[in-house]
């Protein structure tokens, strides 16, 4: 697949998860909840998840804003699965921090993020980092509120 082909693919996974957002909804009975706000565009997500004793039961957003912060949230949601262990999604939210922080120099781990590495272009517009790591982030501060 040509790099043209690839970048395609990953704009087309992008708005799929903006129009159709996998995990949208909040339903209470959190463990762990966070609300972001991107004061630069205004962009909005709360995050919430429940952990049980397999690791993490679910997460569910709400949020508002452009189509990679909403695109980004729905990713979060798709690269987690029931059981997951804390630590895991904590490795997993860094390796994600560390290539947005790259300015394009270092591409997402699509083994360890799955459809959220479609993300990784978003790194060379300083701009937009903070839209898609702004769900990231509410996840970081439920995953604390959930071990407090």
């Amino acid at each position: 697949m040509s790099s043209s082909e690839l970048q395609s693919l990953y704009q087309e996974i992008i708005l799929d998860h903006s129009r159709q957002p996998i995990g949208f909804g909040l339903v209470g009975n959190a463990d762990g909840s966070s609300h972001q706000l991107n004061p630069t565009c205004g962009d909005e997500v709360t995050l919430e998840i429940a952990v049980d004793e397999d690791g993490l039961a679910h997460v569910h957003w709400e949020g508002h804003g452009c189509a990679i912060s909403q695109a980004s949230a729905s990713l979060f949601s798709e690269m987690v699965g029931e059981g997951m262990a804390l630590d895991d999604l904590d490795a997993r939210i860094e390796s994600f921090r560390t290539a947005m922080r790259s300015r394009g120099k270092i591409q997402p781990d699509e083994e360890l993020l799955g459809d959220a590495a479609a993300l990784g272009g978003v790194s060379r517009y300083i701009a937009r980092v903070k839209c898609a790591m702004l769900a990231w982030v509410a996840a970081e501060d439920a995953i604390a509120q959930a071990r407090a």
